[in-house]
């Protein structure tokens, strides 16, 4: 039998933006019992719903997706919230399956947790080499507690834990709130807004200049999955395209695939965010083999095409 048909795997936030994803590849490579409950039915914050939730379940593989999240706005906006929910969920859910022999765990983690001034591309060794910008600083430091708790686990209780970092997602699906929302969808939904209201401009955040790196939805399951399957060490790994754009020069790449030919508008007095983001991913392709596939234009193509006939069918 394959690895995944020998496994009970339990995925939180498996009805999130990336769970989905990622319980579908794991439907597709035979995983033979697999539970994804959404936080109605266990809310991952109170511990007695993930004793609950573990003693029902019974996995040998848990994958920790379930996070609480947002672009610079929302955490802005809620730090204390991003920080208590965000340690709470991961700290409880680990010390459990810690009690109850569970023979591997697989965190999720974030690259928002890399210092403010990381030597670019990011590398998973400068990852404690200075604090991470500010308005993002609870979120990631709170994942980055759950790599310590982990490491210290492994050392002694030999607990099976593993930490992986992805860089910022986008895809068909993702979360369009303009409260809530990540800049590629928070962009696609502005341009498409502007459209719609004859509008011949756009205000975005910032300078433009900072540059970020993203990928797409179904490659990062994949990274996941593969990673949970084939990865066991203790050390970080980043999950990236290693590919680094700046915000202006994705600002213009969707207004292109969306032909608007407006103006673009910088509000310089909104904050920038870390100056630059861009991992190096060699430690992925040698522990499990992952390299992204899909070019971001292709996947920016696929998710403005989804999101179009979302709003059109919502008409």
């Amino acid at each position: 039998m394959g690895f995944w048909e020998t496994q009970r795997v339990l995925v939180t936030g498996g009805g999130g933006f990336l769970g989905r994803q990622v319980v579908e590849r794991l439907g597709a490579s035979g995983a033979g019992t697999l539970f994804a409950p959404r936080k109605t039915e266990s809310d991952l914050v109170r511990l007695e719903d993930v004793r609950r939730c573990l003693e029902a379940t019974r996995p040998t593989l848990i994958l920790h997706l379930a996070a609480v999240v947002g672009g610079i706005g929302a955490n802005r906006a809620h730090p204390g919230k991003f920080f208590y929910e965000n340690l709470m969920m991961g700290v409880q859910l680990i010390e459990e399956a810690r009690r109850q022999g569970i023979e591997k765990f697989v965190a999720v983690g974030t690259i928002c947790s890399y210092p403010k001034y990381t030597p670019v591309p990011f590398r998973e060794e400068d990852l404690w080499a200075g604090y991470p910008e500010e308005t993002n600083a609870p979120y990631g430091l709170a994942k980055k507690t759950l790599l310590v708790q982990l490491q210290a686990y492994r050392q002694e209780y030999g607990m099976n834990g593993i930490f992986l970092m992805p860089t910022n997602l986008y895809g068909p699906g993702d979360n369009f709130d303009p409260e809530t929302s990540h800049v590629i969808p928070a962009l696609i939904k502005k341009v498409y807004d502007a459209q719609e209201a004859g509008a011949n401009e756009i205000v975005c955040w910032g300078t433009g200049r900072p540059t970020r790196e993203f990928l797409y939805v179904e490659d990062a399951a994949r990274a996941l999955v593969l990673g949970a399957e084939r990865c066991n060490g203790a050390e970080p790994v980043n999950i990236g395209s290693g590919v680094e754009i700046s915000i202006r020069d994705l600002v213009e790449t969707i207004c292109a695939v969306m032909a608007f030919p407006g103006h673009i508008v910088w509000d310089a007095e909104k904050p920038d965010g870390q100056p630059r983001r861009c991992l190096n991913t060699d430690r992925a392709a040698r522990e499990f083999g992952f390299r992204a596939e899909t070019g971001l234009e292709e996947g920016l193509r696929r998710t403005i095409e989804w999101y179009v006939g979302w709003r059109k069918a919502r008409k």
